[in-house]
């Protein structure tokens, strides 16, 4: 018997074993950045020894309203300081953080708020009518309401409820932050785009976004005091967990209320912004810049780019103009990004077309994760790496979710044969990188945001001229991908298309209302089934 088979008295202690935690991140810069800015907003500039002391007093407030460890507080928040001071203060007191999509209707709110049953909801100006509605239309008890002004932005309290530096105020800056016992206790509840039907509640646990933020400095080659734009909604994946993760290596934030051109050219020249993550639609924003909109700038900006993969002719327009852009790729599921596009020295001697194409592959798994590949979904084998051979992305490593909340179901088919399924499809080639074809249950990304086809059918088909409609992907420029309705009326009814999507936009958030509606009699198989892949090709003919 090897030495190594008696282990007695090698038992893990308070020496040797810590549960893993973002929130050790903050803990830690507050001690070795005290004097280092932190977060920077407009007028607002705060340093570690400050960013760490507001966030013990919203914990410690928190703690005083009676939240308790386990419980849920939500934001509706854009990004700004209080929402990044929430991803470590909410956590801080032992309650789970959940950060809700600020584009969405007031039914889709009130179901969440439902559904997690948050005890609090942090909440904008801006956002507090849809917000009194959603409360309005909800079956179980209300939240607390505390509102966040943003006096820099002209956001100012509405004085209904307590306004969140008040809240501040009757905090402790020495509270003892409450950290996980267990590194699988739940940190954040993040809700799917409701891709078939109602949105799932998709937990986080400690260990999970600690080991992204890790892996994350790694393939993004992160130097120490960087200087970052969150681009990338705080309710989008926390971030991808880079609000987490930048007190790791005493980088500055550098918080974007309004997504603009013209907002991401002011912070890269004037406060050196060197990292951010976005969209494709980001990146078409900046390279379509109006001139009086663009400024110069002397260093080069590292990007992460993730949601439907960039055209080749984007990537080559935004590189030249100072931007290195890497293609990420995740799900809400999996807390943000998983795979890379890593790239390889030998590419750089191919033609300039050819490696834009590359750059816009799906990738490699991260170093955080144990394997991403391509499977058929039935068999769980393991595709040919062809080029050619479609299957299933499937995922497993320690940043995948607990699983869906209230849903074991959902969860267990989602873990089926122990790898996540991603519902995505995609082909690889002999080196393994990824490449997805297409998306599965027909989702639509609108600038990074998930639209749910049947979400959108549904809405339509209760208009009373529809008889039959169905929606896929219409190719953007702006926005990458926009839904597109293609309707068969009824016998001797009329509508235009004016009047369907107007008819959308009153039950739907913006951003999933049809942009073009086409009236016509639909494709069907022998059994009656829409052929949705002849409606993507006519749209992508629009």
């Amino acid at each position: 018997m090897g030495w190594m088979k008696d282990e007695a008295g090698l038992e893990k202690c308070a020496a040797n074993f810590v549960a893993l935690t973002p929130l050790s991140h903050l803990r830690r810069a507050a001690h070795l950045f005290p004097t280092r800015e932190a977060l920077v907003y407009r007028g607002t500039r705060r340093t570690y020894a400050e960013y760490h002391a507001r966030v013990s007093r919203l914990a410690s407030a928190l703690v005083k309203l009676g939240i308790e460890p386990g419980d849920v507080v939500a934001t509706l928040l854009p990004n700004i300081p209080a929402h990044c001071e929430a991803h470590f203060g909410v956590p801080a007191c032992g309650a789970v953080l959940n950060a809700i999509n600020t584009r969405l209707e007031a039914d889709t709110i009130a179901y969440i708020l439902d559904h997690g049953g948050a005890r609090v909801v942090l909440c904008d100006p801006q956002f507090l009518p849809t917000l009194a509605q959603a409360i309005e239309l909800m079956e179980g008890p209300p939240p607390g309401v505390v509102e966040v002004a943003d006096d820099a932005a002209g956001v100012h309290a509405h004085g209904h409820y307590m306004e969140y530096e008040e809240l501040l105020a009757s905090g402790d800056p020495d509270f003892a932050w409450i950290m996980p016992e267990d590194e699988w206790e739940s940190l954040a509840l993040n809700y799917t785009s409701g891709t078939t039907g109602r949105p799932k509640g998709v937990v986080y646990h400690h260990r999970g976004a600690y080991l992204m933020t890790m892996g994350t400095v790694v393939s993004w080659q992160l130097p120490r005091y960087p200087t970052y734009l969150t681009i990338v909604p705080l309710f989008h994946c926390n971030n991808w967990n880079h609000v987490w993760l930048m007190p790791m290596l005493g980088g500055r934030v550098v918080c974007c209320r309004d997504v603009t051109a013209h907002a991401i050219y002011d912070a890269i020249a004037d406060e050196g912004v060197t990292h951010f993550g976005g969209a494709p639609i980001v990146l078409n924003m900046i390279v379509n810049a109006k001139e009086s909109e663009r400024r110069k700038f002397d260093h080069v900006v590292d990007v992460f780019t993730a949601g439907a993969p960039p055209p080749a002719a984007t990537l080559a327009a935004i590189e030249p103009l100072g931007f290195t852009v890497m293609q990420v790729y995740g799900l809400t599921e999996t807390y943000g990004h998983v795979t890379e596009c890593l790239w390889q020295d030998d590419w750089n001697a191919l033609p300039e077309e050819e490696r834009y194409t590359i750059k816009a592959r799906t990738g490699v798994l991260m170093p955080m994760m144990e394997d991403i590949t391509a499977m058929d979904p039935e068999t769980m084998a393991q595709i040919p790496m062809d080029g050619e051979t479609l299957g299933e992305i499937m995922i497993r490593g320690n940043s995948v979710m607990k699983g869906y909340l209230k849903n074991p179901e959902a969860t267990q088919e989602a873990f089926r044969g122990g790898y996540f399924h991603s519902g995505d499809i995609a082909f690889q080639h002999p080196d393994g990188y990824l490449k997805i074809a297409d998306r599965a249950k027909d989702i639509i990304i609108s600038g990074g945001e998930n639209i749910s086809s049947v979400e959108v059918e549904g809405v339509l088909m209760r208009h009373p001229a529809v008889l039959l409609c169905a929606v896929v992907a219409k190719p953007d420029e702006k926005w990458g991908e926009v839904p597109c309705a293609f309707v068969e009326l009824k016998d001797g009814a009329k509508a235009s298309e004016a009047e369907l999507i107007a008819f959308a936009r009153e039950r739907l958030a913006g951003f999933k209302t049809p942009k073009a509606v086409v009236f016509q009699e639909l494709p069907k198989t022998s059994t009656g089934k829409i052929q949705k892949f002849e409606l993507r090709q006519s749209a992508r003919a629009l």
